[in-house]
């Protein structure tokens, strides 16, 4: 993302260290330690950040908070529990860290990642139900 400077807030414990991966890929990273209240959000920067990485479903609370204030941001939980449903609708990608490395998630956010339109949300089985076919699974009917 040259010339774009990525912008990103690590909101809970870092344990799979997400922060530093995305800080290695030169994007400028703030935290919020704690609850994740408007006012934090706010002095973490939230009105400018391109994303919001909540590493804890039991701040899930954030999330519609953090998209009132900047509708924008595209909002990613790297946790090992899911979000209550509440909220799993709002936020725009869960990543299970088991799953996923902390280097190859900061890597597709760098990169512009999964928000961007790519089909990254898929799951392994959907992808090879839209590839094993004759090429007309488009419409992903499921």
């Amino acid at each position: 993302m040259a010339g774009n400077a990525l912008t990103a807030i690590v909101a809970g414990p870092d344990e799979h260290g997400i922060g530093e991966e995305l800080e290695a890929l030169d994007a400028t990273v703030s935290r919020v330690e704690g609850v994740v209240s408007a006012d934090a959000l706010k002095a973490a920067g939230i009105t400018e950040a391109d994303y919001l990485v909540l590493t804890d479903a039991d701040e899930a609370t954030g999330i519609p908070v953090a998209k009132e204030l900047n509708p924008s941001v595209t909002v990613v939980t790297y946790a090992d529990r899911s979000l209550p449903e509440f909220v799993a609708g709002v936020a725009d990608l869960a990543v299970d860290p088991a799953l996923v490395t902390p280097t190859l998630l900061a890597e597709e956010l760098a990169a512009g990642g999964p928000a961007a339109g790519g089909d990254e949300n898929t799951s392994d089985d959907e992808t090879a139900d839209a590839t094993a076919g004759d090429g007309d699974a488009d419409d992903g009917d499921e």
